[in-house]
């Protein structure tokens, strides 16, 4: 990491996240053969926000299969996580899963048919379970905070009602949409949640082998929105960002790592985070290329 004092800025459109200090930092590597290795604020908890996305990814595949890609693409977006343009012009069906507007269709299949409190109780169980620790929680004033002031969210909602692209009410979808992306987890914890991705022995075995390599695939080409390529060219592996400054990277075959420090670049992505893991996959010769 470059050793000055610009640490980026935390969220500030929700005020829980905009109250963290941002001069925080924190890695968890876990490898292909189990062994653990952390450093910094291993154990605190932070708000994992957007990389609950692939989990609920992988839920709604497990779910729906490949019907899903005809409610939402797999190409980068090129624009920022929450932009209301592009869904308009491209009729409601978003580009990629993993921005604001395809993040809420693929909640919106995990929930279909079924009350918010039990799609939640999925969620929540299948990330559990993916990390082998049953103390991971929502933390409720995060959900509270970006129900209030979700208004782009809530936009994105009704375009993609107003195009037929959500099955249930937009409140109910956002609702369970904002509650998985308020989830508190340690980098440890996240870093052990991650190795199903790995395609490896050391976790559990939660996907296919064809599914998790299609899962990295759009980690590493839309993981980090409109980042995404300069993320693939400074760390050249899977990743996936949260506006709570977290990343869940993944070393197919070797190692999940974690790394949270709640300073956001002008992507919308840890600042420090994404130096760490430059430097790391630069140290380690990590790289999918």
């Amino acid at each position: 990491m470059r050793a000055d004092s610009d640490w980026g800025a935390p969220a500030s459109y929700i005020p829980e996240l905009a109250r963290v200090d941002p001069a925080q930092f924190a890695i968890s590597v876990v490898t292909a053969d189990g062994r653990l290795h952390t450093a910094g604020n291993a154990e605190t908890r932070f708000s994992v926000q957007s990389i609950t996305k692939v989990f609920t990814l992988a839920i709604a595949l497990g779910r729906s299969g490949d019907q899903l890609w005809q409610r939402v693409g797999r190409e980068p977006s090129g624009l920022a996580f929450n932009s209301i343009i592009q869904l308009e012009q491209e009729q409601g069906r978003p580009r990629n899963p993993f921005i604001n507007a395809g993040a809420i269709v693929t909640t919106d299949e995990v929930l279909s048919g079924r009350a918010p409190r039990d799609a939640l109780a999925e969620i929540v169980q299948f990330i559990r379970t993916a990390a082998g620790s049953d103390d991971i929680h929502i933390n409720e004033a995060v959900a509270a905070s970006e129900t209030a002031h979700g208004h782009r969210n809530f936009a994105l909602a009704h375009f993609l009602a107003s195009f037929d692209n959500l099955k249930n009410p937009p409140e109910m979808t956002l609702g369970t949409y904002f509650h998985h992306c308020a989830l508190e987890m340690t980098t440890t914890q996240l870093a052990m949640a991650g190795r199903f991705l790995m395609g490896s022995p050391a976790g559990p075995g939660l996907l296919s082998t064809a599914r998790v390599r299609r899962l990295n695939a759009l980690m590493l080409t839309c993981g980090h929105y409109d980042g995404s390529g300069d993320f693939a060219y400074r760390v050249g592996i899977p990743g996936k960002s949260g506006v709570g400054g977290g990343i869940l990277a993944i070393v197919p075959g070797q190692a999940s790592i974690a790394v949270w420090s709640p300073g956001l670049n002008h992507y919308g992505n840890s600042l420090k985070g994404t130096e760490a893991l430059a430097m790391l996959a630069s140290r380690m010769n990590w790289s999918i290329f």
